[in-house]
């Protein structure tokens, strides 16, 4: 019998952060338990259609601070493929896989979850969102150099906008939950946050736009791309949905610059700050957290600990079932949203 021969995959948006673990667990299951990797191509669609590219310890090498994933990434659904199941044991048995490694958000380790428990496919998770809307884990990589994006893109519009005295509005990525709008909204020292865990007041903001101008003071405004306003819907920049159901979103921003000119008479700009968020260099925390996430994955595939996610909880890597890491999404907590409402205004 030869080594053992382990897949590895990655699903979903890209993040920084996603070669980092790539390269934990290559070396780690080389060096220490002499296992062979796979890499399928593109998510789902790897073992879906068997497109694959080796993976040894050459090819991990000088690939920690590069963003975006070697691998490449897709949205694919194999449960919204013709024989999708099948297609993917078959291909499985092809290429000697004795287990696969999922890195992904709630979509693609739902798909890991559902292959382990109903199908006896040997998958292991590892969590990557950059909204950090995943219950099971305190961080998930990718959040930290996005919210150090934003965050930085916040500074620089201060000032921008105080030279001209307008209003700035800057949409941040969060479809369901507003953590990079909270913590980089806060690091930045925005003068009114907008979330999708609580609608908003149209009115109320422009109150505060106005109070910042009587304080000779341009307000930045951040929203989260899933904010909606009290007395209406989700702002889409069209209807078309992905494999998984999801809309496009985009649009809040434009829309809220609009309201605050027309009912303010105050001029106002929207920066919307879309993939800049998630492309580029790692920070170092996220580069910490994507390694040690690879090493612990590897371990749970050496166990033997089949659907179950690598999470981190204070500062320990655990493993967590998988559907349980899925089950409901970690959103703001309204307490938490209250506390830094001081700052409003």
């Amino acid at each position: 019998m030869g080594a053992k021969k382990i897949g590895v995959l990655t699903g979903g948006g890209d993040c920084p952060g996603l070669n980092a673990v790539i390269r934990g667990i290559v070396r780690k299951g080389v060096q220490e338990y002499d296992y062979d990797f796979t890499g399928f191509r593109d998510g789902w669609r790897g073992p879906l259609e068997g497109d694959t590219v080796p993976l040894d310890i050459p090819a991990v090498r000088g690939i920690l601070p590069r963003g975006g994933t070697i691998l490449g990434s897709s949205r694919t659904n194999p449960f919204k493929e013709e024989n999708g199941i099948r297609r993917i044991k078959e291909n499985l048995a092809k290429y000697e896989i004795d287990s696969l490694i999922a890195i992904g958000g709630e979509d693609t380790l739902g798909v890991a979850a559902r292959l382990t428990d109903e199908y006896g496919i040997p998958v292991v998770g590892v969590p990557k969102t950059i909204d950090n809307d995943l219950s099971a884990t305190d961080y998930t990589f990718g959040f930290d150099t996005a919210v150090g994006i934003a965050t930085e893109a916040i500074d620089r519009l201060h000032t921008t906008a105080e030279s001209h005295m307008r209003v700035l509005v800057v949409e941040v990525m969060g479809r369901h939950a507003g953590w990079i709008a909270l913590h980089s909204g806060l690091a930045g020292g925005a003068n009114v946050i907008l979330i999708p865990e609580q609608r908003f007041d149209v009115e109320q903001v422009c109150a505060w736009v106005t109070s910042r101008f009587k304080a000779s003071y341009a307000p930045i405004v951040v929203v989260a791309e899933g904010a909606m306003p009290k007395d209406g819907d989700m702002v889409l920049k069209d209807q078309s949905l992905d494999s998984f159901g999801h809309v496009r979103l985009s649009g809040v921003g434009e829309w809220l610059a609009k309201e605050i000119e027309k009912r303010t008479g105050k001029e106002a700009r929207t920066t919307v700050l879309g993939h800049v968020q998630r492309g580029g260099t790692p920070s170092a925390f996220d580069r910490w957290l994507a390694t040690r996430f690879g090493l612990h994955a590897i371990e749970a595939v050496r166990d033997g600990d089949f659907g179950k996610m690598v999470a981190l909880r204070g500062t320990d890597i655990v493993r967590v079932p998988i559907a349980e890491a899925t089950a409901k999404l970690k959103t703001v907590d309204p307490e938490l949203y209250k506390e830094v409402g001081v700052f409003f205004g």
